[in-house]
C-alpha cells in the first residue's frame, strides 16, 4: 500500500477510535444534563452551541497555519491529545458549567486537528476520487461512532445507569486514535520543489482574504453557513426522542440505528458524487434533512422516530464527506487546508445561534417550533445549493 493511501487508511482508523470514545458520551449528555443536573434544553443548546462555535474559529486557523508551515501531522496529535484530556471535566462535573468546559476543550481540540487532517485526506487521493477518500474517511469515522454507541449501551445498562464509569471507559479509544496517529507520513505533496514559487504560495497565504476567493465556493460557503443557522445539535434529536417517552437506553439504540446508517451511505456516497457530481448528491441530502426536521415537528407516534433516525443517517452520509470533497476540489491547491477549515468554521459558527435559538424555541413554544425553524432553513439551501452547483463543470446537468 502506497504512502497516500495508507494515510487516508490510518486517518479513518484514527478516526473511528477517536469517535469510538467520543459517541460513548454524546448521546448521554444531554440525558445526563436534564435527568441528573436538572437543566432546561435551552442550556443543553447553549452548551452545544458555545463549545461548537468557539472551537470552530480555530479551523480556519489551524489551516492557514497548517499550509504556511506545510506540516499536518504535528497539529493532528495536539488536536487529538487535547480533545482526549479534556473530557476529564465532564467525568469530574458536578454542574452544567463542568460539562460546559469539557465540551468547549473537546471541541477546542477537533477546532485543531480538523483542517490539517482533512487535507492530509485530500493530499492522499487521486484527482477526480476525492469523494470516494472523503467518503471512506466518513465511513471509518461513522463506524467508530457505532462502536462507540454501542458500548455506551453496554456499560450504561451492565452499571446500572451510571453516567460515570461510561465517560471513564471512553478515555481508552480516544487515546487509542492518537497513538495510532503517529504512523501516519506527511507526503508533504504540496510543496513545491522550487523556492521562488514555495515563496510565492506562502505569500498568497498570507494575504488571503475573502474577495480573492473563487466566486463558485464563496456562494457554496454561503450557502452552507445558511443551513448551519437552522441545523441545531444533534442532541435536540435525541430529547425529542425522550420527550416521547423513549428511556435512556432506547434512545441510545435510536442513535445507534442513526450511525450504523451513516456508515453505510457514507462510503457509497462518496464514490457516486465522483461519477456524476456534487450537486445531485447535495442538493438530495439537504431536502432529505429539511423533510426528517419536519418529521420531528410533526411526529406523534414514537415508533416512526426509528424510521426518522435511519433517514437522518442517511442525509449524513450522502453530505458530510462530499461536501468537504467538494471544497477540496474548487478550491485553491496551495491553501487546501485553510479552505476546508473555512467550510469547518462556518458550519461551526452557525452551530451557536442555531442550538441557542433551537433551546429557547423549545423552552417558548415546544419542541415542535425548534423543528420546523430547521426544516424550513434545510428547504431554503437546498433550494440555494441547485442554483449554486447548477453549472458543476464536466458533470451531468
Amino acid at each position: 500500500m502506497n504512502t497516500p493511501v495508507q494515510n487516508i487508511v490510518l486517518l479513518g482508523l484514527v478516526s473511528l477510535l477517536t469517535d469510538v470514545g467520543s459517541e460513548m458520551i454524546y448521546p448521554l449528555i444531554p440525558l445526563y444534563l436534564v435527568g441528573k443536573l436538572g437543566v432546561t434544553p435551552a442550556i443543553v443548546g447553549l452548551i452545544e452551541g458555545i463549545a461548537e462555535s468557539l472551537a470552530s474559529l480555530l479551523k480556519v486557523g489551524a489551516g492557514a497555519v497548517s499550509d504556511k508551515l506545510q506540516r499536518r501531522k504535528p497539529l493532528a496529535i495536539a488536536g487529538y491529545a487535547f480533545s482526549g484530556i479534556c473530557r476529564v471535566p465532564i467525568i469530574l462535573a458536578v454542574s452544567w458549567t463542568g460539562v460546559l468546559w469539557g465540551r468547549i476543550g473537546d471541541r477546542f481540540g477537533k477546532g485543531v486537528r480538523t483542517a490539517p487532517r482533512d487535507a492530509l485526506i485530500a493530499e492522499g487521493a487521486t484527482p477526480g476520487h476525492f469523494g470516494a477518500a472523503f467518503g471512506l474517511h466518513r465511513m471509518l469515522d461513522s463506524l467508530g461512532a457505532v462502536i462507540g454507541v454501542l458500548l455506551a449501551y453496554y456499560f450504561f445498562t451492565r452499571y446500572n445507569g451510571d453516567y460515570q464509569t461510561v465517560f471513564i471507559w471512553s478515555l481508552v479509544p480516544a487515546f487509542a486514535g492518537v497513538a495510532l496517529l503517529f504512523f501516519v507520513r506527511e507526503t508533504r505533496k504540496s510543496l513545491n520543489d522550487n523556492p521562488k514559487e514555495q515563496y510565492s504560495q506562502t505569500k498568497v497565504q498570507l494575504n488571503l482574504s475573502w474577495g480573492s476567493l473563487p466566486p463558485r465556493l464563496k456562494m457554496f460557503l454561503l450557502v452552507v453557513f445558511l443551513f448551519a443557522l437552522g441545523n441545531s445539535s444533534n442532541q435536540f434529536l435525541l430529547l425529542r426522542a425522550a420527550d416521547l417517552g423513549f428511556s435512556v437506553s432506547q434512545v441510545i439504540l435510536l442513535y445507534l440505528l442513526f450511525n450504523l446508517v451513516y456508515t453505510l451511505a457514507a462510503f457509497p456516497a462518496g464514490a457516486l458524487s465522483d461519477r456524476v457530481g456534487r450537486r445531485r448528491l447535495l442538493v438530495a441530502g439537504y431536502l432529505m434533512y429539511a423533510l426528517v426536521y419536519l418529521g420531528f415537528a410533526v411526529v406523534a407516534d414514537g415508533e416512526l422516530l426509528w424510521l426518522l433516525f435511519g433517514l437522518y443517517g442517511i442525509y449524513q452520509g450522502v453530505t458530510q464527506g462530499v461536501e468537504k470533497a467538494l471544497v477540496a476540489e474548487i478550491g485553491p491547491q496551495q491553501q487546501r487546508a485553510t479552505m476546508l477549515g473555512l467550510h469547518a468554521t462556518l458550519v461551526g459558527i452557525g452551530l451557536l445561534p442555531a442550538s441557542v435559538l433551537g433551546g429557547l424555541l423549545w423552552n417558548y413554544f415546544g419542541p415542535q417550533a425548534t423543528f420546523y425553524c430547521g426544516g424550513f432553513l434545510g428547504l431554503a439551501a437546498a433550494a440555494g445549493l441547485a442554483v449554486v452547483l447548477a453549472d458543476e463543470p464536466g458533470k451531468p446537468a
